[in-house]
């Protein structure tokens, strides 16, 4: 593939998932750094809600909420090997989780192994 007309900070193109009239993107970045794009299509109204629904996220309920542990097939867990998944809104650290989280347009989410 040509990636020379790339308009995005990264060098992959996104996978497009979903079906909806919502679209947003969704980055995944694993303990290598490696990122991996999406732009997801939902008519859900929540970003959780619409990465469980596409089955990019799992995890367990929490008091807190969702607490993710698999993104896009890879596991972090902090009880195995001291790792986590952050959840980031536009490359800041999220104040709220993902399953409480409203999908804005233009914001960009994702999750980073920290």
């Amino acid at each position: 593939e040509d990636s020379s007309t790339n308009q995005s900070q990264t060098n992959t193109e996104a996978t497009v998932l979903g079906e909806g009239d919502t679209v947003f993107d969704f980055t995944v970045v694993d303990k290598d750094g490696n990122e991996t794009g999406f732009e997801i299509h939902t008519n859900k109204t929540i970003v959780g809600d619409a990465l469980l629904e596409l089955e990019l996220i799992s995890g367990d309920d929490s008091e807190y909420g969702l607490f993710v542990k698999k993104v896009n097939g890879i596991t972090a867990d902090f009880d195995v090997d001291g790792t986590y998944w952050a959840f980031y809104i536009n490359g800041e650290y999220a104040m709220t989780g993902v399953d409480s989280t409203p999908i804005a347009d233009g914001e960009v989410y994702s999750f980073k192994v920290e």
